[in-house]
């Protein structure tokens, strides 16, 4: 997830940045120059393109509803059966709506504020609302659907009562204040909503005989994890000397969940849930490089939180501004007390951050566990393979940074078909995800890969100068264990999910701003798994470069356990009137074509491949949105090389190119908004869709003016008080009560 309002406006998300410094080997040594689209020409292709398109309408229109006289009359004919993107695609739109495709309607169902507990008043969106840890969460992302029974029980196959459990990434601060956010040092009241805004909602939800989903406010189950929620540290850097802080002297546990992005549904029912962008939360000041070893600064650096400056050390939020109370303490990571270990401030805070995060959304009461054993890095979401009996549990993720890695991890214990119902599901969870192997993927040229072990007994980690002392330390540190490794630096990988069938592993590459062609200083050159590198002019004459469309990774393991793998690109993002043998490699046209494949998820019930955007690179044409895909099997395609002109090529493992029947828009969201995070009822007649930070565009200085708001949903949809835009959870559903995605 790329976008974000930062109180400080000098500071840079460390994970917006290539903190990657390693020179890990590459596919291929390519040289050449970049390309230039829309209407420009290219280096070494000559012609132009045109980038102007028709006015396009809100609602896509079906063909073939005229009324047909027949006389003498006669029975109508059968109704067809419904097809699998059978509706009408979705045009292009900047309009500040929802907009679905004819014969769908979609509605809102619950929205930053909304009260979660009896009592809590309804929001009246004016900036003056408060007690957000009882209410819903800003800045919706993942979710994910836990059925429930009618007595309250889990319930796999209930399509009327169920649990969501979603993320909430970071905040829209200008909104979430009578008058905005206030200047540094924060007020703690301020600070005191925006930590709350944070972490991850779990609530009820039920569907009448009559009428659609609702949110239930009173429900027992409700729950909200926030940045201040105590955590238990599990898993095998447990009690390591990095987590020892003020708060936990013995290094068990810690405080609070931030910048959570994507998630994930455990094979026995729980959540797994990320910490993504969350370095540049902390305050570290200048000196205190000159505190740490030369080992700690190392590894501050390559997770983005250097100090050398006081922009470079400032916070995104500074909440550590707000008073002398442990609550803010706690966001200095600096080196302020005089003990040696460390229990006397939060030096060590910042280490406690960056891991997976398991929920049991059916108990608000029961313990949350970060998982130490899958890695700490800017966890996106992750993904389980299929469960086989008797065989290891595979969870694979992606690292959200430019030029990072794909992991998986592989649990030590085998699966058992009972632990799918365990009344115990943290129990559970501990004996799958706190003792295995955690991998880092290498992508050949060939369409082959190797899954390299993280372990402390290989001879390049080993002799690697950061000097790691014990196999504790590997999850702490995971990027640089990696990048000893030579792991394959892609651009920036996000969601990963599975077929639910063919057991194929689909990841997004959003975009990578410093993917070149021919590279300098520190930027990456093309390669197979990552070939495209050129030059893009919006409307406005802003010009970005890299991988600007992004594209999407498939590929499989022959067993969980395997350590070989085949990959190949399944789509490339590009905007249809793009240059065909360099960038629109898909063939997409105006009906299907996407920029910067963000969220991705497989709906069971359907098999379709749901493909969800967080643009900065066509939103001069469209808003974010949501395309239904029906994905292909690894190897439809064939080999295909790029020529860069001037005798520079590129060989790159391409899926079969995109047609009417298989890739089609669904939905687009409203302005200035990230359309994320999706799930469905288990007979797949309703989803459920996460818009994220509509209107965010919006000045602090206009927010007395709705006139000046870049968008005013989903007030401006009937839904909720005011006018003041907010992060909001769609249910679709299709009129005639089908299944979601046939027309």
């Amino acid at each position: 997830m790329n976008a974000r309002v930062d109180i400080n406006t000098d500071f840079v998300d460390p994970d917006d940045l290539d903190n990657n410094p390693s020179a890990n080997p590459r596919f291929q040594d390519v040289l050449g120059k970049g390309l230039q689209r829309r209407g420009l020409l290219r280096g070494g292709v000559a012609g132009a393109m045109s980038a102007m398109f028709a006015p396009l309408a809100l609602t896509a229109c079906g063909g073939g509803d005229d009324d047909v006289v027949i006389s003498p009359p006669a029975p109508p004919p059968a109704a067809p059966a419904p097809t699998i993107l059978g509706f009408s695609a979705v045009a292009k739109t900047r309009a500040d709506t929802s907009t679905v495709p004819a014969g769908y309607t979609a509605g809102v169902i619950i929205a930053c504020g909304d009260p979660l507990a009896a009592g809590v008043p309804a929001y009246k969106n004016d900036g003056t609302d408060t007690n957000y840890a009882q209410r819903s969460g800003d800045c919706h992302d993942g979710i994910q659907y836990f059925g429930l029974s009618a007595t309250g029980t889990p319930d796999n196959t209930s399509s009327s009562r169920a649990l969501l459990a979603m993320n909430h990434e970071y905040i829209n601060s200008t909104f979430l204040h009578a008058t905005g956010p206030s200047a540094l040092p924060r007020p703690a009241s301020q600070t005191d909503i925006e930590v709350d805004c944070h972490g991850v909602s779990v609530v009820e939800v039920a569907k009448s005989a009559s009428g659609p989903f609702a949110y239930v406010q009173a429900s027992t189950f409700n729950r909200r994890i926030t940045g201040t929620s105590e955590l238990q540290l599990s898993g095998p850097a447990r009690g390591n000397a990095l987590f020892v802080t003020k708060f936990s002297p013995d290094g068990t546990k810690t405080r609070g969940t931030m910048n959570n992005c994507g998630n994930g549904k455990t094979p026995w029912g729980t959540l797994l849930t990320t910490e993504e962008n969350w370095s540049g939360y902390y305050f570290r000041a200048a000196g205190d490089q000159a505190l740490r070893t030369a080992k700690l600064n190392a590894s501050f650096a390559r997770y983005g939180r250097t100090a050398t400056a006081a922009a470079a050390a400032a916070s995104r939020y500074g909440w550590e501004t707000s008073g002398t109370d442990d609550k803010y303490a706690r966001w200095n990571t600096s080196v302020v007390g005089t003990s040696l270990d460390g229990s006397d401030d939060y030096r060590h805070e910042w280490f406690t951050q960056g891991f997976m995060l398991e929920i049991d959304p059916y108990s608000a009461t029961s313990v949350v566990k970060k998982r130490t054993a899958l890695g700490r890095f800017a966890h996106e979401n992750g993904a389980f393979g299929l469960p086989q009996a008797g065989k290891p549990l595979a969870v694979y993720m992606g690292c959200d940074s430019q030029n990072e890695y794909v992991y998986k991890f592989v649990s030590t214990a085998n699966w058992s078909a009972a632990d799918a119902t365990a009344a115990d599901r943290v129990a559970t969870g501990d004996k799958y995800l706190d003792a295995g192997k955690l991998y880092v993927a290498k992508f050949n040229d060939d369409g082959s890969g190797q899954w390299i072990e993280l372990n402390i007994a290989n001879a390049a980690i080993a002799g690697a100068a950061f000097g790691f002392s014990d196999q504790a330390e590997m999850y702490i540190h995971t990027r640089i264990a990696a990048d000893a490794l030579g792991a394959t630096k892609m651009d920036r990988p996000e969601w990963v999910d599975v077929h639910p069938t063919t057991g194929e592993v689909y990841i997004t590459m959003t975009n990578n701003s410093s993917r070149r062609v021919v590279p300098t200083g520190t930027q990456s050159k093309v390669d197979a798994a990552n070939p495209r590198a050129y030059v893009d002019v919006r409307a406005g004459q802003t010009t970005q470069s890299g991988n600007v469309n992004g594209h999407i990774v498939r590929f499989k393991d022959a067993a969980p356990e395997a350590t070989a793998f085949t990959w190949d690109v399944y789509l490339f993002g590009s905007e249809a009137a793009a240059e065909p043998t360099l960038i629109n490699l898909s063939g997409l046209t105006s009906d299907q074509d996407f920029s910067s494949p963000d969220g991705l998820v497989f709906t069971k019930s359907s098999g379709l491949c749901w493909i969800q955007t967080d643009d900065g690179a066509y939103t001069d044409v469209t808003n974010c949105m949501l395309v239904a895909a029906v994905p292909g099997v690894l190897g439809d395609g064939a080999a295909t090389t790029l020529n860069y002109g001037g005798g520079n090529t590129v060989t790159t493992r391409m899926g079969k190119k995109a047609t009417a029947t298989t890739l089609k828009r669904f939905y687009v969201g409203p302005f200035d908004c990230e359309v994320t995070g999706l799930c469905e009822t288990p007979d797949g007649k309703t989803i459920f869709v996460n818009i994220q930070h509509p209107g965010e565009g919006t000045s602090a200085a206009n927010i007395a003016d709705p006139t000046k708001y870049t968008s005013q949903w989903p007030g401006n949809a009937g839904y909720g008080a005011g006018t003041r835009p907010r992060s909001a959870t769609v249910v679709i559903t299709k009129n005639d009560n089908g299944m979601v995605g046939f027309g």
